[in-house]
């Protein structure tokens, strides 16, 4: 059996996540000390204690998510094998961290300031969001393009079939959902998020991620990484480096990833983080596949 590692991203905080790990394991306490140190503020008491909307902001979300997979899967047995890693959008650090390319410090380094840039892109710029349901990728693009001479907008995520993200300048994106309600979208819902994520009004927040990652050590990836932009799979540091670099203008390709993980010969897929959503979209694009979760002291204890 080949299994992969996968790691959830930005909306599957939940409060209270990972206090059962931090209480039993004097280790997990550890890298929460180190949290602290490097972003100024106490992630476990945010993360364990609320409230959600302090917990929802993007430049806690996503390194409290970060902080929760990566102890997480700290915690996984050495016997416990995986053949490949991936990660939606904030969760391809996470994967990089199981990959062994980053350490702790150096991934969460990266994730403030990717996070810290993104709220003050979301800030600076009227930009949103919309899920849009039944509807095929080609239909969304010209959704997208008609939709484009109010503004910015593009496809974001492209979740599983029928299940696509836009995202853009607010009015082209209130634009996008109009038209694709007139061509029989089945549903289509603006998202409560705070910018125009993996869109070009991220812009602002390339420079300083750029940097940061420059400064960062990258190792070459125990197993093979699917990167969200293009859906392959790679070792190579100075690859991720530039992966990581586009992940933030770009569509995350989640439902090309899975179909890489399916052609490498993957039946069973681990979620390690809070909540099921990868598991959900998984099932979607894959019937048959195997999945799991690993998001509390319970599951690890009956993976161990």
């Amino acid at each position: 059996m080949r299994r992969a590692l996968v790691f959830p991203g930005q909306g599957s905080q939940l409060v209270g996540m990972g206090q059962d790990v931090f209480d039993r394991f004097e280790s997990v306490r550890s890298l929460y000390s180190t949290a602290r140190d490097i972003l100024g503020f106490d992630l476990s008491d945010i993360s364990f204690n609320g409230p959600l909307e302090a917990l929802t902001e993007t430049r806690v979300t996503q390194p409290a998510l970060f902080a929760n997979s990566a102890v997480l899967f700290s915690l996984l047995p050495h016997s416990f094998e995986f053949q490949l890693v991936a990660g939606h959008s904030l969760g391809e650090y996470s994967a990089l961290y199981a990959a062994g390319v980053l350490s702790f410090e150096d991934a969460l380094s990266i994730v403030k300031v990717r996070a810290e840039g993104m709220q003050a892109a979301g800030e600076s710029q009227d930009g949103s969001m919309a899920a849009i349901l039944n509807m095929t990728r080609e239909d969304i693009e010209k959704v997208c393009q008609n939709a484009s001479v109010r503004g910015i907008v593009q496809a974001a995520n492209f979740n599983s079939p029928g299940q696509v993200v836009i995202s853009g300048e607010t009015g082209a994106v209130h634009y996008a959902m109009e038209i694709a309600r007139n061509l029989g979208a089945r549903k289509v819902v603006e998202l409560k998020v705070s910018g125009a994520f993996h869109s070009p009004l991220m812009a602002p927040a390339v420079s300083g991620l750029k940097k940061i990652i420059a400064a960062s050590t990258f190792n070459v990836a125990k197993v093979p990484v699917i990167a969200n932009v293009d859906a392959s799979p790679t070792t190579d540091p100075e690859k991720i480096q530039s992966n990581l670099i586009k992940q933030l203008e770009s569509p995350v390709l989640w439902e090309d990833s899975v179909e890489t993980m399916i052609r490498e010969g993957i039946s069973e897929y681990v979620e390690i983080g809070p909540g099921r959503v990868l598991q959900g979209l998984i099932r979607r694009i894959h019937g048959d596949a195997q999945c799991l979760g690993l998001s509390n002291l319970e599951q690890l204890e009956a993976i161990s």
